[in-house]
């Protein structure tokens, strides 16, 4: 008799819980709502920046709210397409980044560190400060962020070391030209800090971030190739060699570069050649450097 009792305990514990974590889904679904419906009014064409703005507040205040809700962590805001919402491998935390077109063709970034606490929520703001930033190269904390838009962490650990975090990010610049990032992040106790020495390569000595620029018009891959274990990206090059330092007039030279992961440290590997995973439509691909006839297989 006691253990059905304790069984019935335990099967209304679990139900209880069920129904409060649906609950808890169900409100954030309305959060949800309620934050896609703010984004299409920031986004309308013709946009003031000054309404902008104001949008943009009424967005971070309902997201916060949304934040404080239990679960939250896990609550992947999938639907809301102007954001960026990427956890770390680790599920450690997670960074939620966003930013806003202004009427100048610039950009002003928006975001959040949210840690994965059990209890009461843990927010690290994150306070764009590009415009302010004498040196882009500085070390920087949350409330002095090199803003960009993220969409990629892959986890660093060392023994003896704390651990780090590289973040890959598009950074939306000017009328002409487009940035990417990758930016290196850390944490020491409560504090969150962007940038450290950790690149090694040629003219890369003291670099605490790599910062890439190229013609808007121009497109830029940088992303990592988990096959080959490498941080790859184009190599940028001016159309004219008299154009070095114009950025407005690079783009990709056909070249591909990568960062290593070794011991800790980013070594820079250049020219390097990307083997894809092998393909049923292989054969089918012919080498020009062979000069030599397809053999049609159908």
């Amino acid at each position: 008799m006691k253990n059905i009792r304790f069984c019935f305990l335990i099967f209304i514990g679990f139900s209880t819980i069920k129904v409060q974590a649906q609950q808890a889904a169900n409100k954030l679904d309305i959060f949800q709502d309620s934050l896609i419906k703010i984004a299409k009014t920031i986004n309308k064409e013709q946009q003031s920046d000054e309404k902008k703005f104001a949008e943009n507040g009424k967005f971070v205040k309902t997201l916060v709210d949304a934040l404080k809700e239990p679960n939250s962590f896990n609550y992947a805001f999938d639907s809301l397409k102007t954001i960026s919402v990427i956890k770390s491998p680790d599920q450690v935390f997670r960074i939620i980044s966003w930013y806003l077109q202004l009427e100048n063709g610039t950009y002003r970034y928006y975001g959040a560190i949210q840690m994965n606490n059990k209890g009461a929520l843990k927010l690290l703001p994150l306070i764009d400060q590009t415009d302010n930033l004498s040196d882009p190269n500085a070390i920087t904390n949350n409330q002095k962020w090199f803003g960009a838009r993220y969409y990629e962490i892959i986890p660093v650990t060392t023994s003896g070391r704390l651990p780090y975090y590289i973040l890959l990010g598009w950074k939306g610049n000017t009328v002409e030209t487009t940035k990417k990032v990758i930016e290196i992040l850390s944490f020491d106790k409560d504090m969150a800090t962007f940038g450290m020495p950790v690149f090694d390569g040629k003219e890369l000595k003291g670099k605490n971030r790599i910062i890439f620029e190229y013609q808007k018009q121009n497109a830029m891959f940088l992303k990592t190739d988990k096959h080959a274990g490498l941080i790859v990206f184009d190599h940028l090059a001016p159309f004219d060699p008299e154009m070095v330092g114009k950025f407005q007039f690079y783009g990709s030279d056909g070249n591909t570069d990568a960062f290593k992961i070794v011991g800790g440290r980013l070594k820079l590997q250049e020219n390097v050649v990307l083997k894809n995973e092998a393909n049923s439509n292989d054969d089918l691909y012919i080498d020009p450097a062979k000069n030599v006839k397809p053999v049609k297989k159908f």
